[in-house]
């Protein structure tokens, strides 16, 4: 072969050396160059193409290395021997030929996870962030430590013990880019031979998580007072995942006797643990906050989890564990060469954000807005109390809704929708399957204003009614 007709585009964005790479790949590919066929030499084809030749050597190099062509010593460059290599065949369906979901449009969403990110606070956020990176210092750029960075981790230590009378020092506390993260780094400290219980219904992304983790996984029914005890026993579990201040999705609040009970069992054999996790604490409507079940833990027995995705943003990716003295010193020893997920700068801003008052304001805020929208959701839901019941109310940013009649959780959901509101059903929370009970609604509103949430109302009262 002395020549290679190539319709070079000089104009194109591909480099003129790609194109010729391109052209000499496909042309081997689909056997055009059969294997063993000598290939123009450099100085040839340049002058042929009218480019320099080291826009020729520069395909060529690339097509050697990716072993579409061999060089032989003084004899030039021949198509290599490829009949061999397993061909992948592109797919000839087209991504328009894919069959597409069409995701319902709602005009109103109560979704029980929702944040209010309008109160997020733009300004305070955006001037620490100015702050820290105009000190200008290389270290703020390198790894850093392993459990955080020391000045975060002391501000946790104090708002914790302010605000949710944990006991703890900074060296106990680990900082990590999300729950999840977390739980996953918890397994290397406790090892895998352990039995988690968790409660039904439940934060469904805990139990996938444990289970994806290989572990033994159970449910254990819940009362009014939450986690039954006497089922936890029977169960053989020995870690118990619990959220005591405030359930989800039941929102029910552990009362100090069954708490004493938790503890209890946790002490009674070696190796039993409890993982709290204490992940909307910051919003409540009636009375004072209700105290993390760690300041009762004498023993160190308690797992301490908490994240700011919630009461700032989930994007921060910002979640805390406070491991009790025993597991710290495992955590030493197995985990602690594990870099941390979060950003060094991140931590920085958020360490200025908790120190500076700013998250105590932002909390004040937030709490007012909640407030005010469940206030008003309650007022709302006036209209609907000839057909359901009213739980879960005192905490969080979702109530539930148990209805008297005889519709069904599938059948509201379905009638709500027809109307553009989307609304959650409890059943999609239990992991054991229950007996027919009641149906019951969630309703979520951090991220409806009164507004929306006025015209919600007004809509599911009509779309609940006897038809």
């Amino acid at each position: 072969m002395n020549e290679l007709t190539i319709n070079l585009q000089p104009k194109s964005e591909v480099p003129l050396y790609e194109q010729i790479y391109n052209y000499i790949k496909k042309d081997i590919q689909t056997k055009r160059i059969q294997s063993g066929e000598k290939l123009p030499s450099t100085r040839a084809l340049s002058k042929y193409l009218e480019v320099s030749r080291s826009t020729v050597e520069l395909a060529y190099e690339q097509l050697l290395s990716e072993g579409y062509v061999e060089a032989e010593p003084c004899r030039g460059y021949f198509a290599a021997q490829i009949d061999e290599l397993y061909q992948l065949k592109p797919e000839t369906r087209s991504m328009n030929d894919m069959p597409r979901r069409k995701e319902p449009q709602y005009l109103f969403d109560f979704t029980p996870n929702g944040v209010d990110l309008n109160s997020f606070p733009y300004n305070a956020w955006r001037k620490l962030s100015r702050e820290c990176l105009l000190d200008d210092k290389a270290e703020m750029f390198r790894l850093g430590e392993p459990q955080g960075e020391y000045g975060l981790r002391c501000a946790i230590c104090d708002y914790l013990h302010q605000a949710r009378g944990v006991n703890c020092q900074p060296g106990q506390i680990i900082v990590g880019a999300g729950n999840d993260y977390l739980l996953m780094l918890l397994t290397t400290v406790i090892g895998r031979e352990h039995k988690v219980a968790l409660e039904n219904p439940t934060y469904k992304q805990a139990y996938r998580l444990f289970k994806s983790l290989s572990y033994e996984v159970c449910t254990v029914d819940m009362d009014s007072k939450g986690m039954e005890i006497g089922k936890l026993e029977d169960s053989g579990a020995d870690i118990a995942f619990v959220m005591p201040s405030h359930q989800y999705p039941l929102g029910i609040v552990m009362p100090i006797k069954r708490r004493m009970s938790l503890l209890k069992w946790a002490d009674e054999k070696e190796g039993r643990y409890i993982i709290e996790d204490d992940y909307d604490s910051e919003f409540r409507y009636k009375g004072k906050p209700i105290p993390a079940l760690q300041g009762y833990d004498s023993r160190g027995k308690v797992i301490y989890m908490g994240t700011f995705s919630k009461s700032i943003a989930p994007a921060i990716r910002m979640s805390y564990m406070v491991l009790p003295p025993p597991l710290l010193k495992c955590y030493q020893e197995r985990s602690r060469f594990l870099s941390s997920t979060v950003s060094k700068v991140d931590q920085m801003i958020l360490e200025k954000f908790l120190k500076e008052g700013y998250y105590e304001r932002h909390l004040n805020k937030t709490r007012a807005l909640y407030k005010n929208r469940h206030d008003i959701l309650l007022g709302c839901l006036k209209s609907l109390l000839d057909r359901c019941e009213i739980s879960g109310e005192n905490a969080g940013v979702h109530l539930l809704l148990h209805f008297q009649n005889r519709m069904t959780e599938e059948e509201l959901i379905r009638r709500a929708g027809e109307k553009g509101v989307k609304v959650y059903g409890l059943s999609e929370y239990f992991i054991e399957p229950q007996e027919k009970e009641r149906a019951t609604i969630l309703l979520g509103y951090a991220n409806m204003n009164e507004e929306k949430i006025e015209k919600a109302v007004q809509i599911l009262d009509e779309a609940w009614r006897k038809k």
